[in-house]
């Protein structure tokens, strides 16, 4: 499998070269030159596959410059904790993402990037310094994901203020290889001092450096193993009308994970269309009523992972659907959810079922029964459940009047010391920073 850029202005490269890049040498963003279809013992398999087997499957089609023992040795490791498919109510389903060690969904993408990196590293005997932005959870996935992981050094760019304190916490305790950047600014400067770092020539030579934003295919490629795995559990959940293709809800922030859910289908698994819900930040909804897209400066709300008002993954749906809006429409919706529709939408659920959303699987779960409000005859609904609601006690809170149990590793998180550097907005500190 090779691997191109969107813009078509630098060569094509395999998973390896593609995983340590990050960004291809144009400054676009590394695709796969087909989508592979899924092997038949993952789309019919004769018995009941286990996740790892069937993540390691998956991304083999992707990945064949780790041979399959190898790759499947990873996928073990990586995909170390479960990912149920749990009934909400009606015709409503979670797919529970955030069982990993940060309660995230980004758990599963920063572990398997971790491992392969250093898989490739091991042979090379090299140091790697790794770049990240995040609005939230993609920040303690990837400090997670990489702490004392050897010769790798990871510095994670994050908006000062704009993020849940246990999120902060999450990154900012660890120390060690791990360097938690707090930068006076939203989430898109962060991502923008990333991607100029990223094709800086005299840093990138001098730091060995590349990303773990979801802008690396190291970690968008496991992601798509979550909905095919999904797929499975439907079709045994559902026996005989297991065939009948479920929609599935995405959360979107970067548009990382409503990007490896498209993938998922068009490699053949069984799923009928997707809803992407955005928060206030609804730079993709317009781009689907107008066909503009309009990138624009990040609003805070409660689902604070999502504040994002210039999704870099979107040009991968774009270039997937060769720039067409028309034929993204066939595949995707788009809507956007306001902060007292989430707020609504906890309380609600709470009181039908007793389930505990957190803000961003309550975006999804809202523009879930929006959609079931309008359909003729609604059929199953599977939204992607991104994170555990302790980490939003406040927000939690607000909608319910009372916080879900804090885990353990958030509890432990909020104990240890707070360990960041503050910098502007600017590119120069960043690049001596890096250079120093």
């Amino acid at each position: 499998m090779m691997f191109r850029s969107v813009r078509g202005d630098s060569p094509n490269v395999q998973f390896r070269e593609a995983l340590f890049r990050g960004l291809a040498p144009d400054g676009s963003l590394y695709v796969p030159a087909t989508i592979p279809p899924l092997p038949e013992t993952v789309s019919r398999p004769a018995s009941s596959p286990q996740l790892p087997d069937v993540a390691a499957e998956v991304i083999a089609a992707y990945v064949d410059d780790i041979p399959p023992a190898d790759l499947h040795a990873i996928a073990l490791d990586a995909f170390s904790f479960p990912i149920p498919l749990v009934k909400l109510d009606g015709n409503v389903y979670l797919l529970e993402l955030f069982h990993g060690p940060t309660l995230a969904f980004k758990d599963v993408g920063a572990r398997f990037m971790a491992r392969a990196l250093s898989y490739f590293l091991r042979a090379r005997e090299q140091k790697l310094t790794i770049a990240v932005a995040t609005s939230g959870d993609t920040g303690s996935a990837v400090a997670h994901g990489f702490y004392n992981v050897p010769n790798i050094s990871v510095y994670v760019f994050y908006p000062s203020g704009k993020i849940s304190p246990l999120q902060e916490r999450q990154m900012t305790t660890l120390g060690g290889n791990i360097h938690a950047i707090e930068v006076d600014g939203t989430f898109d400067n962060c991502q923008d001092l990333v991607k100029q770092a990223l094709t800086d020539r005299d840093v990138v030579h001098a730091r060995n450096l590349t990303t773990a934003n979801s802008i690396n295919l190291g970690r968008l490629i496991p992601q798509i193993t979550y909905y095919v795995w999904a797929g499975l559990l439907h079709r045994k959940l559902a026996g005989r009308g297991g065939d009948v293709a479920p929609m599935f809800v995405v959360p979107s922030g970067n548009f990382g994970n409503l990007t490896a859910a498209v993938y998922a289908k068009h490699m053949g698994s069984v799923i009928s269309s997707f809803i992407s819900a955005s928060n206030a930040n609804d730079v993709v909804p317009e781009y689907f009523r107008t066909g503009v897209f309009r990138p624009r400066p990040s609003l805070q709300t409660y689902s604070n992972a999502m504040d994002v008002g210039n999704p870099s993954n979107f040009a991968r749906l774009e270039s997937l659907y060769r720039d067409n809006p028309l034929q993204m429409k066939r595949d995707i919706a788009a809507v956007s959810v306001s902060d007292a529709e989430t707020i609504d939408e906890m309380r609600r659920t709470y009181e039908r079922t007793g389930y505990v959303l957190d803000p961003h699987t309550a975006v999804g779960v809202a523009a879930a029964r929006g959609a079931a409000a309008s359909a003729p005859a609604p059929g199953t609904t599977i939204v992607a459940a991104t994170a555990h609601p302790g980490k939003f006690p406040e927000v939690v809170g607000r909608a319910l009047g009372t916080t879900a149990p804090l885990p353990d590793q958030l509890r432990l998180a909020m104990e240890r010391p707070k360990q960041s550097i503050r910098l502007a907005a600017a590119y120069a500190e960043v690049r001596d920073l890096f250079l120093s």
